[in-house]
């Protein structure tokens, strides 16, 4: 096996590259096998030419949150009314995190702000705008929208099998909890769904008062 190449130029390196690969190696093996060290054994290069890209661990995580948001980001919808922009960004973002489990718990402390998500926050605000809402309240609902996102992509990926399953529950003695399981309030997608639904129609009754 030849020596490992020490410089990125040589390699083909980019910093879009650094983060699929490490990306990959996280949805693979989890992230604590994601080091330095196995990151540039996965790229066949030299520990040190990462840091080219990367300058630490800490830098690296905040790359890979970006990575997953920006997809989500460029998944959702362009154009439309409010409710349609604020859905279907709530839509992609969960898919994209339901894609890449293993970056969900990442989310709660690194937030990603790049230009490129900016300018797409930027872009849904003046959506908002439009429709009647403030730059103060259009932020607070893309907030809380991706709260959202977040919190039922982070109980997904932790989620064992449904504990709620149609025979789970003993109809006799809690006929209601029963009826609402058979009835499909238990299925993970149509929670979302009505969650964000309720959440569009607060927001709408919002701009009305």
């Amino acid at each position: 096996m030849g020596a490992k190449r020490t410089r990125g130029q040589r390699a083909g390196l980019s910093r879009e590259r650094v983060l699929e690969a490490a990306l990959g190696l996280v949805e693979r093996d989890g992230l604590g096998a994601l080091t330095m060290r196995r990151l540039a054994a996965e790229l066949d290069i030299e520990a040190m030419s990462l840091y080219h890209y990367v300058p630490n661990k800490d830098a690296l995580l905040d790359g890979l949150v970006e990575r997953v948001v920006e997809r989500a980001v460029d998944a959702g919808p362009e154009g439309g009314t409010w409710r349609e922009a604020l859905r279907g960004y709530a839509l992609a973002m969960r898919r994209a995190l339901l894609a890449h489990p293993e970056v969900v718990p990442l989310l709660a402390g690194r937030p990603a702000l790049t230009a490129h998500t900016m300018s797409t926050v930027e872009a849904v605000l003046g959506t908002l705008r439009e429709a009647g809402f403030s730059p103060a309240q259009g932020l607070r609902m893309i907030h809380a929208i991706t709260g959202l996102a977040i919190g039922e992509a982070a109980v997904q990926a932790g989620a064992g099998p449904d504990p709620l399953g149609p025979d789970a529950v003993d109809a006799e003695a809690f006929p209601l909890l029963a009826a609402a399981v058979q009835g499909g309030a238990a299925d993970l997608d149509g929670r979302f769904e009505f969650a964000l639904a309720a959440l569009l129609d607060g927001f709408a009754g919002a701009v009305r008062e």
